[in-house]
């Protein structure tokens, strides 16, 4: 039906009308065909009339709708009602070029000339439908969010609020419109000041975030984190304020754990407290958990460590456990390295073995999980038990991840502090208590002796000779050495007592509740210990020790004198023949204190350069000419008058000085020799002695060249004296040192032969070019036949290697007949002259020269 066709039924005004409307109007007529369609219907489908007139109306129908279009024209038919009639609805429709728009259509029913006509007004609402969507959407987003959502007015009154809100709090969304939400949330603890800058800030601020503690309707405490923003109009006026709230006790109550557990470390507080602290904070923020922290040890033993909530009995049945993986749930998780979660003790295989232990005590479950050290070792384990058959929640999750992260920064705290105790208080060799601890442990025990009158002895222990262990095989053999000594000490001792290792080769032994009797028992067990050969890389070493006895209260009443008059008793067992033990007297006080003094006056005297040198004369045998001189140390000091040689020699070696004194003896002899040059004095050599340790010493030949070049001397014009010390010295260095010294073109002179023990083949070793004759034999030499027969040796001895030998100690003429008769090369004594200053010896020859001149004559 055209438009005509419409003005004839329904009049000349209708048609005008409707083409002019807002909305589109569509009229169809009883089959459904398209008899109208005006301008605004044009712009809502994009078809053109023409392309729409006449045709079915199921056309402007989308697509998917056209189906139940269809069945609902054909139920109208059938029941001859029509249901839309007079209604609105919303519809969807589908623009020409596909694109989606809805429509709010009413529907007329028009009957005129007998016809029935069918007009739908239908209003483009897609901006409503779009906003009603938007609208729906967030409200999903703010009801199905576990976060908090309310909107407050300019008054700060609550006029909306979501799901999560009514749930959190535990309100009914009718009890909080129009409420205040400070009022509702705050509580006994809730910062005033938190509430006061969420009420002043809500309408100027945005993002405004603060966190404070508020309550739930039934007075519970729960910490929530709130961002508010404003909302404004379009003046800009503040209108709203919309208030996001989350709950955060979890992660507080875990910030509040982490803060207590890192003040107790920051303390330095045990590591078993720190332990039971994390325990006990957990269980008190997850009720029906029981928490258990044990740790491994380095031979893979179970150790517990806290476990507030379990009984003595359970933690004592699991120390000592080794870890496996099929030992309960800590067990396997520490040897498995990864969590471990049991849900069912009484039917897990894993706590076959174990289940006694839990079961009688309500505990069903149990997930534990290994505490990972940062160089990946596990050092222990952190667990859950359950009461129910379960395993762990996500909030328990993140608690155990926090708390094994706790747990390993505590335990690396520890083990570093032992570390930093170790190195502080223990010997890193031998792992003995070292003179810190020592110290400590003394002043106890002398407060217990005092309290109970008791007796501690201290003994101080000196290894003998174990320098020349260091010396020749190394240090590593010395390590070596220390080791089984400290081993060996320990055995020796009881419970209570203590051995210590001073430094070097010193240690120290304290004995509690210890008189004269028993120490002087220990003492001679620790010898007798000691005495059996330590076997060092494949060499079974000998070992003896001097021990110095001090006693509390007799000989002090601290520990820093019986650490002294212990020390000065070692020195008298030293000098006793060594492997032996002294008690201290207060003789050896006085003694210890003249070795003192004698010490800082002995290196006064080389600072100063009052020490002398006096020189005695060699006489040849064959033509009564001077071989040479000897050059010998004498120190007279101002207070202590002449000290015998004999007597500061010693001392140097005791006090580290003695290298220092054979420098500037062979400085000095140099330096006189070389005077003597100058002034014609005619004196072929001058003989040094050194000690031992100046030939362990590489810088030896550097030394002598020195003074030799320093004074215009030929190498032939010294002499050094060795020792046989130095013969039997297997260290590579002191053989190399012996031969660089030759390579100078020194003359090289074994002192003492005779005495020690030194062998023919450790003198053809070694670059010797003389032999000199012990004093001991010369004093023997007129009545003592073994006393001749030694001497005949030594000199057949140098004569058939093509040795220089001298004789030393030659007082009597009997004496010197002996040893010519025997074609003894040199004589030294007291004979010829005694040692004596450079003027007094320079006299001595000027005279010796007239007389041997005179009987020449004669």
């Amino acid at each position: 039906m055209r438009g005509s066709q419409i003005a004839e039924s329904s009049g000349d005004v209708l048609i005008p009308v409707l083409e002019q409307a807002i909305d589109a109007v569509v009229i169809i007529d009883e089959l459904n065909n398209v008899t109208f369609f005006n301008t605004a219907a044009e712009k809502l489908w994009g078809h053109s009339r023409a392309e729409v007139l006449g045709q079915n109306v199921r056309l402007l129908v989308p697509a998917p709708m056209r189906p139940a279009h269809d069945a609902q024209i054909n139920r109208n038919r059938a029941g001859g009602t029509d249901t839309l009639v007079g209604t609105t609805v919303e519809v969807p429709i589908e623009r020409k070029d596909g694109t989606p728009v809805w429509g709010s259509l009413s529907l007329s029913r028009i009957t005129a000339g007998g016809k029935t006509l069918y007009a739908a007004f239908v209003k483009d609402v897609t901006e409503d439908v779009k906003r009603r969507e938007e609208i729906y959407l967030l409200s999903l987003v703010a009801d199905e969010t576990d976060r908090a959502v309310i909107i407050t007015d300019v008054r700060h009154r609550i006029v909306y609020c979501n799901r999560a809100f009514t749930e959190m709090f535990g309100y009914q969304r009718a009890e909080v419109m129009g409420q205040s939400p400070t009022a509702l949330l705050r509580g006994q603890h809730t910062d005033p000041r938190a509430l006061a800058r969420l009420n002043g800030l809500a309408g100027h601020q945005r993002g405004l975030h603060e966190e404070v503690l508020g309550y739930t309707k039934s007075g519970k405490e729960i910490w929530l984190s709130a961002t508010i923003n404003p909302i404004l109009d379009q003046a800009g006026q503040f209108r709203h304020a919309v208030s996001v709230i989350a709950n955060i006790t979890e992660t507080k109550q875990t910030q509040v754990l982490q803060q207590r557990v890192l003040e107790a470390l920051a303390n330095d507080r045990p590591l078993v407290e720190v332990a039971d602290l994390i325990c006990r904070q957990v269980e008190a923020i997850t009720p029906g958990v029981v928490c258990s922290i044990l740790r491994v040890d380095a031979g893979g033993l179970v150790r517990p460590l806290a476990g507030p909530s379990l009984p003595d009995h359970y933690s004592q049945a699991l120390d000592g456990l080794p870890i496996g993986p099929d030992v309960g749930s800590c067990g396997t998780a520490a040897h498995l390295g990864v969590p471990v979660q049991v849900d069912d003790i009484e039917t897990s295989p894993l706590w076959a073995a174990y289940k006694s232990l839990p079961l009688p005590l309500g505990l069903l479950a149990c997930w534990s999980s290994p505490i990972k050290l940062k160089d990946g070792r596990v050092a222990g384990t952190f667990a859950f038990y359950f009461r129910e058959k379960r395993g762990p929640s996500a909030w328990h999750e993140r608690l155990v991840e926090a708390c094994v992260h706790l747990c390993a920064l505590a335990i690396e705290r520890h083990d570093a502090k032992a570390h930093i105790d170790q190195l502080a208080y223990y010997d890193t060799l031998t792992g003995l208590p070292n003179r810190l601890l020592l110290g400590d442990k003394i002043d106890q025990q002398i407060a217990a002796a005092a309290a109970s009158h008791k007796e501690v002895a201290l003994l101080f222990l000196d290894i003998d000779n174990f320098k020349d262990v260091n010396d020749t095989l190394g240090h590593s053999a010395g390590d070596a050495l220390l080791i089984e000594i400290a081993r060996r000490l320990q055995d020796q001792l009881r419970a209570g007592d203590i051995v210590s290792r001073l430094g070097g080769d010193e240690f120290v032994v304290m004995l509690s509740d210890c008189g004269v009797a028993h120490a002087a028992g220990v003492a001679g067990r620790i010898l007798e210990a000691l005495a059996l050969p330590i076997r060092v890389e494949a060499m079974a070493l000998p070992v003896s020790a001097s021990i110095g006895i001090s006693l509390y209260p007799g000989d002090g009443l601290n520990k820093e004198a019986l650490l002294k008059h212990a020390d000065t008793a070692m020195y008298e067992a030293k000098a006793a023949g060594r492997g032996t033990h002294r008690f201290f007297s207060h003789d050896m006080n006085l003694i210890a204190q003249e070795r003192l003094v004698l010490g800082a006056a002995l290196s006064d005297a080389l600072c100063h350069g009052t020490l002398q040198l006096h020189y005695q004369p060699q006489i040849r045998t064959e033509d009564d000419s001077l071989h040479g001189v000897e050059a010998l140390a004498r120190w007279h000091h101002p207070v202590h008058g002449q000290v015998p040689p004999a007597k500061f020699i010693a001392l140097a070696e005791e006090t580290g000085l003695v290298e220092a004194v054979g420098e500037w003896a062979l400085g000095e002899a140099c330096r006189q020799m070389a005077d003597w040059r100058r002034r014609g004095i005619d004196i072929p050599t001058v003989s040094v002695n050194l000690s031992p340790l100046h030939f362990r010493n590489s810088r030896l030949p550097d030394l002598v060249a020195s003074a030799l070049k320093r004074n215009g001397l030929e190498a032939r014009a010294l002499t050094l004296e060795i020792t046989e010390n130095v013969m039997m010295d297997d260290c590579p260095e002191t053989a190399a040192t012996v031969q660089a010294v030759h390579a100078l073109g020194i003359r090289l002179s074994l002192d003492d032969f005779g005495i020690g023990y030194s062998s023919l083949s450790s003198i053809t070793r070694l670059p010797i070019e003389e032999l000199k004759i012990d004093r001991s034999f010369m004093r023997d030499l007129e009545t003592d036949q073994n006393a001749r027969a030694v001497a005949s040796a030594v000199i057949r001895i140098g004569h058939s290697l093509g040795l220089n030998v001298v004789a030393e100690g030659v007082e009597t003429e009997a004496q010197r007949r002996f040893l010519q008769a025997l074609r003894c090369h040199v004589l030294q004594g007291f004979l010829f002259a005694p040692a004596q200053r450079a003027g007094d010896l320079e006299s001595w020859l000027a005279r010796r020269d007239v007389v041997l001149s005179r009987s020449r004559v004669a």
